[in-house]
């Protein structure tokens, strides 16, 4: 990662997840922060934040806000089976399905937006990033089906693009971005990694690493955009 920066801190959302928990190690390993927040639905006390809960959220924000101003603020959250399974035709779609899946992908980390973009230093270099995925991309859909994820994802896009055109009025040096991490190992895509090729089924480290040499090569020109996990933009 880049040279340290001493009177920042780093915010992971979702660390208790297998990409989310190897990001936050990798982050505070390297020392660049000050010190790092880890928050996850999952966590006890002042480290709880449920995206489906603003309370927790603001609660979270008053936390971090409390000390050196976030540099980097990363979202490794999502939803995409846990008890519905992607549609694979209009037919299953399903209006407790949809709702789910959006206010998870997509309200959450509009909320968390809400509430942490304000802490943002403004005089320096900041990034504010959130997982997506490339089948939000609605020029790159060739396939269609899971329509809850894929619509839940491009929303989320779209709101990271309109957060850099708002962000960059007063904080002109920030980065905002989706990151798309590929097919990793974990909980979220384990029943749909039979067809992935053994070379493209990345582990949390190598995903996690991968990622954050990405954010440190993004400049404010970039900011709006989803890269994935090897530097290339993902189309909208």
């Amino acid at each position: 990662m880049e040279t340290p920066v001493p009177d920042t801190s780093a915010v992971i959302i979702g660390a208790s997840g297998g990409i989310g928990h190897a990001l936050a190690e990798m982050i505070e390993s390297s020392g660049r922060f000050v010190g790092v927040h880890r928050f996850a639905r999952s966590a006890a006390g002042d480290s709880r934040l449920d995206l489906e809960d603003e309370a927790s959220i603001m609660a979270a924000a008053a936390r971090v806000a409390a000390g050196p101003p976030p540099g980097l603020i990363l979202l490794a959250t999502g939803v995409l089976h846990h008890g519905q399974s992607p549609e694979r035709t209009y037919r299953a779609m399903s209006a407790d399905h949809l709702l789910r899946d959006y206010r998870v992908n997509a309200v959450g980390p509009a909320l968390v937006a809400k509430h942490f973009l304000p802490l943002l230093p403004r005089d320096r270099r900041a990034v504010f990033a959130a997982l997506s995925a490339r089948v939000g991309s609605i020029s790159d859909n060739r396939l269609g089906g899971w329509h809850s994820y894929r619509a839940s994802k491009a929303a989320l896009n779209m709101i990271l693009r309109n957060l850099a055109i708002e962000l960059a009025r007063s904080h002109p040096q920030a980065v905002v971005a989706g990151l798309h991490p590929g097919t990793v190992d974990t909980g979220l895509s384990a029943p749909f990694q039979r067809g992935v090729a053994p070379d493209k089924l990345f582990v949390a480290d190598h995903s996690a690493g991968r990622l954050l040499a990405v954010l440190d090569e993004l400049t404010p020109a970039d900011s709006g955009g989803v890269f994935a996990w090897d530097g290339a933009r993902v189309p909208a």
